[in-house]
């Protein structure tokens, strides 16, 4: 097992009704910025749960962060919570915004152009403006992790950033609140917690044998679970596994201790930059072809996958490794994701060259747990996903 650390400072208050706690979870005098996304909070009655549990307090709204936030967009919170001297940020809503809350949170008190947090991927330890949220849409796991993506518009790039000072202070996650959320969203959803999983489990075989156990069973309640919520986000058994699977799933605690990829992200967040392809989506296209393109690297730990997690039960290594991918194609599929390019866009040709380009332009040479997926091998997965 690899050395590792784990920190994780977030409050987690999960379950039904626990927006009522916003108040003792704030401090009394603090002034608020409230940023939210496009409006969903109005219709599904969270943002009334919201502004009723902190009456009293000093609160000014930021809405229209975008699903992909953008840096314009968030700039501009920047500005507002400097102008106003606000003192504290509480982000209502899914991975986008929570995200863009780090961002901001982030930006504050940056000495410098805020733009370089991106650019640069500098880590933030600290200076950065406390923050809570309240989740209303399972998926990314960003109300218990660090980390963040951020596009920026001008140049059509979508970059990660993070640091222990942007963890939430306190994150709260009621599953009813998925009830109102479309169809699309809550497969998205699902899709987005898997792949996550899979990007620090599809490695190749290790001696963290509990971090493997775990995994595994994210990825099997997911299975499970996935097509029925997507179906009825009202059954609250369904509703609550669904939430923690995803908040579980990129938490820290699966990734210590072992070797991970992230490569299908790096890729997938370009088709996002370029085409507007829902972040789940792009995962769904690339994943599949990335494990085939990096076969003889992974095909041990895929026919692990395959047996312990599909009930493969052939002998033969690369027989259920191979069955592995087809596998989990099917659940995509199942899951109401398209796995090609070409369903999304008619402009496709050139993406391959486009993203070789931009990563040897940003000197990333090889990615993935090995750092062996060279741009020789993007573009083949890429090409492979049209």
């Amino acid at each position: 097992m690899l050395n590792f650390e784990l920190y994780n400072p977030v409050n987690l208050v999960f379950g039904k009704g626990q927006i009522a706690k916003l108040s003792k979870l704030i401090p009394q005098n603090a002034k608020v910025l409230l940023a939210y996304g496009g409006g969903s909070i109005f219709k599904n009655g969270i943002h009334t749960q919201v502004t009723e549990a902190l009456k009293g307090y000093d609160i000014t709204e930021f809405g229209g962060i975008e699903p992909n936030p953008r840096y314009e967009t968030l700039m501009k919170a920047v500005e507002l919570i400097r102008e106003k001297k606000l003192d504290f940020i509480l982000a209502v809503g899914g991975g986008s915004v929570i995200d863009g809350v780090k961002f901001i949170s982030a930006a504050v008190n940056f000495e410098g152009d805020p733009v370089d947090i991106l650019i640069k991927r500098i880590r933030i330890e600290g200076n950065a403006m406390p923050f809570g949220t309240v989740l209303t849409l399972p998926a990314t796991g960003s109300e218990m992790n660090s980390g963040a993506v951020v596009t920026i518009e001008k140049t059509q790039e979508k970059l990660s950033f993070g640091g222990p000072a942007v963890f939430p202070q306190f994150s709260i996650c009621d599953p009813t609140v998925i009830a109102s959320l479309p169809k699309r969203q809550l497969q998205n959803g699902v899709i987005d917690a898997y792949t996550h999983v899979m990007e620090q489990y599809l490695t190749y075989p290790h001696d963290a044998l509990l971090q493997d156990r775990i995994a595994e069973s994210i990825l099997q309640t997911l299975i499970e679970i996935g097509p029925d919520v997507a179906e009825n986000p009202t059954d609250y058994k369904l509703a609550s596994n669904f939430m923690w699977c995803c908040t579980m799933a990129l938490n820290g605690l699966i990734q210590k201790g072992v070797p991970t990829d992230w490569a299908t992200h790096m890729i997938g967040h370009e088709l996002t930059a370029l085409y507007e392809i829902d972040h789940a989506r792009t995962l769904a296209i690339i994943g599949p072809n990335l494990y085939r393109v990096m076969f003889d690297t992974k095909k041990d730990k895929l026919a692990q996958y395959g047996r312990r997690v599909w009930g493969i039960t052939t002998t033969d290594t690369e027989e259920a490794a191979t069955q592995a991918i087809e596998k989990t194609v099917q659940f995509f599929h199942t899951m109401g994701m398209e796995t090609k390019i070409s369903n999304y866009t008619s402009d496709y040709n050139k993406t391959a060259d486009f993203i070789v380009k931009r990563f040897e332009e940003r000197g990333w040479k090889g990615l993935g747990e090995r750092q062996n997926v060279t741009p020789e091998k993007v573009k083949a997965i890429v090409e492979m996903s049209y």
